[in-house]
């Protein structure tokens, strides 16, 4: 889960106790009224007392959980799940000094039962609801009697077992089971068309970044055109004149411009090719050799060691998306970046998926920067554009794969890519 959306549930969390702390209120002010209402204005035998001390308390406890609502502090669901069985204790006591199951205001109990239905896991739910039909039921048999709302039958007050409480008593049992596990399912559906509204939202702006990234490279490949020929040219004018002491100098450059050339050319096919998805089947080998020689290309200097792993069976033929080799020569080149004198490389590979690892010995993550690494724009390199990590990421992840970045205790970075071996078979690249 990313930070994001950690505060986004701690958000929730703390809004849903306000909420809480609000609805406390509300009833608190409501049985402060009816006690002055039935103590001084129509008198009905309350233990006044009694019941002023359990309203005192549950003020307290209103206000602590009003200011505990406010805190910048991470609220669990189990935090929360204790607060409505406080809520649950405390009205108990209350009904148990104001006629017990007999009090018309026992089916507050449903309230926290509908709260823990919304916003706590099932098994939550369940919980709070056993904990209220169970208090009910103590209510049944133990309680102060208050004879002007004490049910009567054939002239005679009857505790527990009369028929109107023990009705009321399966309804609100019945009540509870259904608010428990429909109410329950709603919101628990509710939730996941949430949560994919928002994954489609993030997916849907990291595709616009995306194509905006794209419609500036493309632009910016047309630029680069001219300027490229016209090197090459004064390169080649340069070498005719076989002056010793630059020769080495400039074959290197004149190298250097054919790859900068022959990229630019990739990606014009590479745009062919994903409009008309016709996407080449090819062997591990096949594919991954030219790949990592065009990158030695690009990093004359660099030593690198590559491997192929000895997995057991045949190795897989692989159907790739044609940007996916731009993706991977990004992730090798920030690990040659960090770790300019040796990069390892190696691949192992499944019946259904491959799996490149690559590691530099440079100065790994910056603990300072790691919630920014994978964003758009944001480069620890001093002279990079934040772009090579992010794309190459979100072009993996379109297509199936993953890419991970984890430090080495040893030092250095470990980048691990791993990709279906068919990528057409994902949505990213279907019909």
């Amino acid at each position: 889960m990313s930070r994001d959306e950690i505060y986004q549930t701690h958000t929730t969390a703390r809004q849903n106790l306000y909420r809480l702390s609000l609805i406390r209120g509300v009833v608190l002010l409501g049985q402060i009224v009816a006690l002055i209402y039935f103590t001084a204005v129509r008198p009905i035998g309350l233990p006044v007392g009694s019941i002023g001390i359990v309203l005192a308390i549950y003020a307290s406890v209103t206000a602590a959980t009003l200011q505990r609502s406010r805190l910048n502090v991470p609220i669990a669901d189990r935090e929360f799940f204790i607060h409505l069985l406080v809520d649950i204790i405390f009205f108990s006591m209350l009904l148990y000094f104001s006629g017990g199951a007999s009090n018309p205001f026992i089916s507050y109990y449903l309230i926290p039962i509908s709260i823990a239905a919304i916003a706590l896991p099932r098994y939550y739910t369940t919980a709070i609801a056993l904990v209220a039909l169970a208090a009910y039921s103590l209510l049944l048999a133990y309680h102060v009697p208050v004879m002007a709302i004490a049910p009567s039958q054939q002239g005679h007050t009857m505790g527990a077992n009369n028929l109107h409480i023990l009705g009321m008593w399966a309804n609100f049992a019945v009540s509870a089971a259904i608010i428990s596990y429909f109410v329950s399912r709603i919101a628990t559906a509710l939730k996941l068309q949430q949560q994919k509204i928002a994954e489609q939202r993030e997916s849907q702006l990291q595709d616009e970044q995306l194509l905006a990234v794209g419609t500036l490279a493309a632009g910016t490949a047309h630029e680069l055109g001219t300027p490229l020929n016209t090197m090459k040219l004064i390169i080649d004018e340069m070498l005719l004149q076989k002056t010793a002491d630059h020769s080495a100098d400039l074959s290197l450059l004149s190298q250097q411009i054919d790859q900068c050339r022959t990229t630019l050319k990739q990606l014009q096919t590479t745009a062919e090719q994903s409009i008309s998805k016709d996407f080449p089947t090819q062997s591990l080998r096949s594919y991954f050799d030219p790949l990592l020689e065009r990158w030695q290309l690009m990093r004359p200097k660099l030593k690198a060691r590559i491997s192929y792993a000895d997995c057991d069976g045949p190795t897989p033929i692989l159907r790739f998306h044609p940007t996916i080799a731009q993706s991977i020569l990004n992730l090798l080149n920030n690990a040659a970046d960090a770790s300019p004198q040796s990069v390892e490389v190696r691949i192992s590979w499944t019946e259904n998926s491959v799996e490149m690892l690559i590691r530099d010995r440079g100065l790994g993550m910056d603990p300072a920067n790691i919630d920014s690494i994978g964003k758009p724009f944001f480069s620890s390199k001093a002279e990079g554009l934040g772009l090579g990590l992010f794309l190459s990421q979100s072009t993996v992840t379109r297509f199936g794969g993953t890419v991970s970045l984890q430090d080495i205790t040893e030092g250095g970075t470990l980048t691990t890519i791993t990709l279906p071996a068919d990528l057409s078979q994902n949505s990213g690249v279907s019909d």
